[in-house]
């Protein structure tokens, strides 16, 4: 069943975490890995919300580490929905570290993440639309769109 419109605003997700011994690698810098699995988290939270149905990751585009990320320092992660098609959804994910001894912050990556809506019976569930209410909005949907069709296209291949 077709639920209200929703604001890419709604679906918005902002998340912190601080990296632990546990995370690193003999450097003292973050895995990737654990870096991949936070944002894997932020998004499906953003998708949930837009959804508001249980939400299995499709994929993750290609994703490129801009800057280290050092033990003890703060990672920020801020997730929406970009996109809808009928039972799918993209998501976008920004990662920024904070030194917090200086207070310097810095982009450490970007991803973006194909969400499937589920139904009750396990099964791909329509979603809401996306109102794109600002030409942020506007603009990220329309980029994401295009982003989704290099992605069918491969997927044919």
């Amino acid at each position: 069943m077709q639920t209200s419109l929703k604001t890419a605003a709604a679906s918005e997700v902002v998340m912190t975490q601080l990296v632990l011994p546990s995370h690193t690698n003999a450097l003292d810098t973050i895995f990737g890995g654990v870096i991949m699995s936070w944002i894997d988290i932020c998004a499906a939270i953003a998708a949930q919300r837009h959804s508001r149905k249980v939400v299995v990751t499709a994929s993750m585009d290609q994703m490129s580490f801009v800057a280290p990320v050092k033990k003890g320092w703060v990672v920020n992660l801020r997730a929406r929905v970009n996109f809808v098609a009928k039972t799918s959804m993209e998501v976008g994910v920004r990662v920024d570290a904070e030194n917090p001894k200086t207070g310097e912050t810095f982009h450490t990556a970007t991803a973006y993440l194909t969400f499937v809506a589920l139904g009750d019976d396990g099964k791909p569930s329509s979603v809401p639309p996306l109102v794109t209410d600002t030409p942020e909005d506007k603009r990220r949907f329309q980029e994401a769109e295009s982003r989704r069709q290099i992605r069918l296209a491969n997927k044919k291949r």
